[in-house]
């Protein structure tokens, strides 16, 4: 399954990784991503595609049209931490 607007992904890089975000549109290489907490849907963050670890689950519109729905879809996939520190995989 490719990316696609509303599908939840996990970030894998930057500031924000580790976090879950919903993909608000797409570019060549890029992905707007949101998460209705940091990233409001008003304000997306531009990031790579490279660095999104996608999932199966893609949203409906009502799911995301809201920054408080969002919180809460995306608080079902559990709470947002870092993946990885200084190049190594947290356990």
């Amino acid at each position: 399954m490719d990316l696609c607007k509303g599908m939840i992904v996990r970030s894998r890089a930057g500031r924000d990784a580790g976090r879950w975000c919903v993909i608000m549109g797409l570019e060549e290489n890029f992905a707007w991503i949101a998460d209705g907490d940091l990233r409001p849907i008003e304000k997306p963050k531009r990031k790579k595609l490279m660095h999104l670890a996608r999932t199966n689950t893609v949203l409906a519109p009502d799911d995301y049209s809201t920054n408080n729905r969002l919180k809460q879809v995306l608080a079902a996939f559990g709470r947002p931490g870092p993946m990885h520190e200084g190049g190594q995989e947290l356990v």
